[in-house]
């Protein structure tokens, strides 16, 4: 009897540890807010824990071999023992996509931050390639590519640039969509992204500070059969204190993208033709001199156009090429910097799964200057090897 008497009073004394431990332990976590996929905008998006904010996170990676200017022995590249006639790039991508539906519209931020390791440099280089803020029509912030730019190019152009416009540039810009796919845009660009120079007797450039933005503005239109543009722009040529003095320049312009699946599935063929005064880069890239001053203090602005295309053709699913040409002639004051330029980029890529490729390209720039220059003459063939991953 006592024996049983103190395993029950064990039992007890368990039995109310137990419940004062348990009186102690922590309340039950709340549930846990899941990630949920957002579907509103494509794939990709999902939720922000806690909001009605849809992100997407993109990335990529991309390296080059790059042979540089090999077209004649007088290059400073392969034609000299100084020159460095093969280069390496290695770039990494991140972005960033966040949308947010409104009363008053979209509301979007977009980053795009690039990350560049050239050969010879310890040091990598970041770019703001993208950095935007989007609200109903409205768009501020820095853009690959300004409003005015449409085609740009079907070849990559990683080395020589296409011959098209294609800068980058900080911009506030208005987008009204008249629907059908149509819209309009006006936009007030940063003018220093733009600029070429502006030439003085001494071949110095006497561009002065920058006192007036560019205004920009497009009519486009986007559906199945593809896209379209006509664009112009205004551009102030401002001399320093030497010159004291300025003119508007402008460009005008117009593309067209055709898409033509009866060929192959994926592809296009796209035109386009631009004019300038005073404003040459939204002819091309390659050009770069606004004007030439004359009579010692006036601003005499020089004209330039430029026509090319390209075509984008996929042999099978997993084999594709770009071809891109382009035509440029600049006339300023004199003869001292006219000059016509050729431009041509080809490339044959492989991309076995999604995301992926393994191409080559070659690259040609010939630079033809008028009898009267003193500029030489310059043909410049480039090639590299690229292997890209994106997802």
């Amino acid at each position: 009897m006592t024996k049983t008497l103190v395993l029950a009073a064990a039992a007890a004394s368990m039995f109310t540890v137990a419940g004062a431990q348990a009186a102690d332990l922590p309340a039950a976590p709340e549930p846990v807010d899941y990630v949920r996929v957002c579907d509103a905008y494509g794939a990709g998006y999902f939720y922000i824990p806690g909001t009605e904010t849809c992100l997407r996170v993109q990335g990529g990676m991309r390296v080059e071999l790059r042979f540089r200017d090999f077209a004649d022995d007088g290059n400073s590249e392969w034609g000299t023992r100084e020159g460095n006639g093969t280069t390496t790039r290695a770039r990494a991508y991140v972005r960033f996509d966040s949308r947010t539906q409104t009363e008053y519209g979209l509301l979007r931020t977009f980053v795009d931050l690039w990350f560049t390791q050239d050969s010879g440099s310890d040091n990598p280089g970041v770019t703001l390639k993208n950095g935007f803020v989007q609200f109903g029509g409205f768009t501020f912030g820095r853009i690959g590519n300004g409003f005015f730019d449409f085609y740009t190019g079907d070849a990559w152009g990683s080395i020589l640039d296409q011959g098209f416009s294609d800068h980058k540039t900080t911009v506030f810009a208005y987008t009204y969509g008249f629907g059908n796919g149509f819209s309009a845009s006006a936009s007030i660009e940063d003018a220093t992204f733009s600029r070429g120079e502006l030439k003085n007797s001494a071949d110095a450039d006497v561009y002065g500070g920058h006192k007036l933005p560019d205004f920009v503005a497009n009519l486009r239109v986007d559906q199945g059969w593809g896209s379209a543009q006509v664009m112009g722009a205004l551009h102030q040529v401002y001399g320093d204190s030497t010159v004291n003095d300025s003119e508007i320049g402008y460009a005008i312009g117009a593309g067209v993208t055709f898409n033509v699946p009866m060929i192959a599935p994926g592809d296009s063929v796209s035109f386009q033709a631009s004019y300038s005064k005073g404003a040459v880069a939204y002819v091309s890239s390659n050009l770069d001199v606004d004007g030439v001053i004359k009579n010692g203090t006036d601003v005499d602005a020089a004209t330039a156009w430029g026509i090319g295309g390209g075509f984008t053709h996929h042999w099978t699913p997993t084999v594709s090429s770009a071809l891109t040409a382009s035509y440029a002639s600049l006339d300023a004051y004199g003869s001292e910097y006219d000059v016509d330029q050729i431009g041509v980029q080809g490339n044959l890529v492989w991309s076995p799964v999604s995301g992926f490729l393994m191409g080559v390209e070659l690259e040609y720039l010939n630079e033809d200057y008028d009898s009267n220059s003193t500029i030489a003459d310059d043909d410049d063939l480039v090639g590299m090897f690229r292997v890209q991953r994106t997802f």
